[in-house]
């Protein structure tokens, strides 16, 4: 399980260092693709499985289907850990998340999420003036 928020920066060359308790569960390879709040998600090679199993299950008559899945595949990537405990974040993941400098890693159950910090920030403040009505949202949910 992931946890925990941690911040970070990306060098000139996109390289991102990625916690070392991230890393332990992570592993050497995993894969990182565009997520649904202006950030990206990273999966454990085990939890993109899961996904790409709920994903292939989808109708493909369905409109939506076809486009939430090509959103999840066509920005995914497969990212190495390298010896400093850096990962290479492509040019259009980056673009996409709007990373520039300043990251934050969020640990968010099955996946970390990478955040531009400004977009966190801005995220987390405008979550913290509605965290009641949400608490409300998730109670109809059942939680």
């Amino acid at each position: 399980m992931f946890m925990g928020e941690y911040r970070h920066t990306i060098d000139q060359k996109g390289r991102l260092i990625i916690p070392s308790k991230f890393r332990d569960d992570l592993g050497d390879k995993f894969v990182a693709t565009k997520g649904l709040d202006r950030c990206l998600f990273v999966y454990s090679p085990d939890e993109w499985s899961n996904l790409e199993q709920r994903l292939k299950a989808l109708p493909l008559t369905n409109k939506d289907a076809r486009a939430f899945v090509r959103f999840f595949f066509a920005g995914a990537t497969e990212c190495e850990i390298d010896k400093q405990g850096r990962i290479l974040l492509p040019a259009n993941l980056r673009e996409y998340a709007s990373l520039v400098k300043d990251v934050v890693l969020v640990g968010v159950l099955t996946r970390v999420e990478i955040w531009s910090k400004d977009i966190w920030d801005e995220y987390n403040e405008q979550a913290n003036l509605d965290h009641e009505s949400i608490a409300e949202r998730m109670a109809d949910l059942g939680i």
